[in-house]
């Protein structure tokens, strides 16, 4: 029998895959069950790649965390964080900062029951929300208990921003986070790129539309402009296995088809103390 986290809700039905846990049990951790793993399993056989991709992904979150909370920024906001799971922020920030704040935000009722069961209360909350909305994210009594909005936040965006349609103009969204952040917030953002000569990135696309959601493809460009306003970090927007890799990459495999990464904080609009990031 598999051992979760409990006691769940009565609503989270064991039964059926969620896609949450499906990316947990293919990052190796243990909040899954075998409905989860059956599904992997089988979208694995039409995308290979994706445990690779999921890797690069989440280890890029690691990287960005951990250089963020060195600058001193001690307030993260997951954005469709999925499972707080296999390094999730609260753990790769508490190896420095045990006071640091992470909110964990997501729309899917199972990951928000799921993370109030893994995230420690003290330091963390969960939120289910649409990111979209911002005010709904900022102005909740979670925002409002764990983060002083008068100091600078880090916002997370990994690996969600290609889950928005065009009509959502996901750009506006980042923007609106910016202007509601104060100068020294960063942002650190994941997203499939669509325009890479290889075909099996069509391909991966399409299986993933029809075994889990669509994924919108930008171009290098499209993506650039979620930036505009941040000031972007060395080394820019690059493959994320490349973004400041550590001394042992082991998903370079998954480079071309794991999109782009960035790093990117909100410079004061006078002249301040405040240094960026390294």
């Amino acid at each position: 029998m598999d051992e979760m986290p409990g006691p769940l809700p009565s609503e989270v039905d064991l039964s059926q895959p969620n896609i949450a846990r499906m990316w947990d049990y293919l990052l190796g951790g243990r909040v899954n069950v075998e409905a989860d793993r059956e599904a992997a399993r089988r979208l694995m056989k039409s995308m290979p790649e994706l445990p690779g991709v999921l890797r690069a992904n989440r280890a890029f979150a690691a990287r960005a965390v951990r250089l963020l909370a060195k600058a001193g920024i001690r307030q993260f906001l997951d954005l469709g964080s999925g499972l707080a799971t296999v390094h999730p922020a609260h753990e790769v920030v508490g190896e420095g900062d045990a006071e640091a704040r992470v909110l964990y935000v997501d729309n899917d009722p199972v990951v928000a029951a799921h993370n109030k069961l893994l995230v420690p209360t003290r330091t963390c909350a969960v939120l289910r929300a649409d990111l979209r909305d911002t005010a709904a994210v900022l102005e909740s009594p979670q925002a409002q208990r764990l983060f002083d909005l008068n100091q600078p936040v880090a916002v997370l965006l990994i690996a969600v921003l290609d889950s928005l349609p065009h009509a959502d103009r996901p750009a506006d969204i980042v923007a609106r986070y910016r202007d509601a952040l104060v100068a020294g917030s960063c942002v650190a953002l994941t997203h499939a790129v669509g325009t890479q000569p290889h075909t099996s990135t069509i391909q991966a696309a399409r299986a993933y539309a029809k075994h889990v959601a669509p994924v919108h493809l930008r171009t290098r460009s499209e993506i650039a402009g979620f930036l505009n306003g941040w000031d972007v970090l060395y080394p820019g927007l690059v493959p994320t296995p490349d973004w400041r890799p550590g001394p042992a990459v082991a998903d370079h495999e998954a480079t071309w088809l794991s999109g782009l990464a960035a790093v990117a904080w909100k410079p004061p609009q006078l002249a301040a103390n405040r240094s960026a990031p390294g």
